[in-house]
């Protein structure tokens, strides 16, 4: 399926919040320039490449407020390579994984991926975590043709292959989720009233403008945003209530949809929650709200999410890897989601060839022939480096978040229900094997 820029507003708001990252990296940029191909022979760039090893890195926030959430998934990551390496790796290469912490601030992320790809000499950043952050780097990454695959964020900025032919996106953007909710709200609950809650940044705008994509303009009661920088949502919940909200679909990450259903309990307010994959993880909404409460309070939660879940082979398999290579940490949505970026890594790399260089690895990516782990083809092409241009539809019942019997895939044209098409397991997790 081929995808369009979901509309001309995302496409000027996200040139707005460009510039500002454009300006930031211009200064890093101008410091350096693209690395000559290691074998100089001008067949190609295959710095971070040797006859035994691929090096790569990411930028990520290990310390900081938005540790809590989301530090595990590049441990994940790297719990995959270990078992990928013991495997025999790819080609017979294995992968070395850089992990650097930028705390989730984007001078930060400068600093850090700046070290990556001039010390560290990495042939790709891989799944960059944060909006915000990973664009205050776009145009370095870029500019020095280094790949920049599978981007930690469901903003829209990644999707551009004019603009940054070398990056690619991993979630399903926002635009996407909020249509697919929207869409489901719509399907089964016709006659109810559905606002929204979201961030004051581009997740909220581009999650409200696919519940508005779903629902029309005028399909949405009520909408309140908050920002990450204050830990009370008590007026936005107050305002949702007053305002008769009986679906509250959620641009929020994990921390923020806690805070917001536990918020509504104390005001003695329950209405159906609906939420983005940023903020849908059970196990971690468990951890914020309670092993006592939880279960209670997330009774019938209603999220989207686009990989593996529950009873998966999949899901199997990267228990047992996390079991036995990330020291049994806490198994949830995050360890999945790094998992199988690396997989997918791994997928694109065994596709760049015996010997592969940075322009084969785009070309892998970009041929649209990947296959990936998820419950729906991956939607990267020669005109999209977008990865998933659709979502399931989750519940939480009895302790239990899996997938329910609605999945929707969003283009410029509207809000389609499909059917899932979930990846098997092959080769034990080990592609060419």
């Amino acid at each position: 399926m081929s995808h369009q820029s979901p509309a001309p507003r995302s496409a000027v708001r996200r040139a707005g919040g460009l510039i500002a990252a454009s300006a930031l990296a211009l200064g890093l940029a101008a410091c350096s320039t693209p690395t000559a191909p290691a074998d100089g022979g001008g067949e190609g760039d295959s710095t971070g490449v040797t006859d035994t090893t691929v090096t790569i890195g990411t930028h990520t926030p290990l310390t900081g407020p938005a540790a809590a959430g989301y530090s595990s998934i590049s441990a994940a990551a790297t719990a995959y390579f270990d078992y990928l390496n013991d495997e025999g790796g790819v080609n017979g290469r294995t992968i070395e994984f850089i992990v650097k912490d930028d705390g989730y601030n984007p001078a930060n992320t400068q600093t850090v991926v700046r070290e990556l790809v001039q010390q560290d000499e990495v042939f790709a950043i891989l799944n960059g975590l944060g909006t915000a952050t990973h664009q205050s780097v776009l145009e370095f990454l870029n500019q020095n043709g280094v790949p920049d695959l599978f981007v930690a964020s469901g903003s829209t900025s990644w999707n551009q292959p004019d603009t940054y032919p070398n990056t690619f996106g991993f979630n399903a953007d926002y635009v996407v989720e909020g249509a697919a909710l929207g869409q489901y709200a719509a399907d089964e609950y016709p006659d109810k009233a559905v606002c929204v809650l979201g961030q004051d940044d581009d997740f909220g705008d581009e999650f409200i403008e696919g519940v508005e994509l779903a629902l029309g303009a005028d399909g949405i009661t009520e909408t309140q945003r908050y920002s990450v920088s204050n830990q009370d949502v008590t007026a936005q919940i107050g305002a949702l209530q007053a305002a008769g909200c009986e679906i509250v679909t959620l641009a929020t990450i994990n921390g923020f949809t806690a805070l917001a259903v536990g918020t509504a309990a104390q005001l003695g307010w329950f209405p159906q929650w609906f939420a983005s994959s940023s903020g849908a993880d059970y196990p971690t909404l468990v951890g914020y709200l309670g092993e006592d409460m939880a279960p209670k309070l997330l009774q019938g939660f209603t999220g989207t999410n686009y990989l593996p879940m529950a009873d998966d082979e999949w899901v199997t398999l990267f228990r047992e890897i996390n079991d036995e290579y990330n020291g049994g940490a806490p198994f949830d949505g995050n360890t999945i989601y790094g998992m199988s970026v690396a997989y997918l890594f791994a997928e694109a790399l065994a596709a760049a060839g015996e010997d592969p260089t940075r322009e084969s690895l785009i070309e892998a990516v970009s041929s649209g022939d990947l296959v990936g782990n998820g419950i729906l083809p991956l939607s990267f092409g020669d005109g999209s480096h977008a990865a998933y241009l659709g979502v399931g539809i989750t519940t939480v019942d009895q302790g239990v978040q899996d997938y329910l019997d609605a999945t929707y895939e969003v283009s410029d044209d509207g809000v389609t229900a499909v059917d899932r098409e979930p990846v098997p397991l092959s080769g034990a997790g080990v592609p060419g094997a």
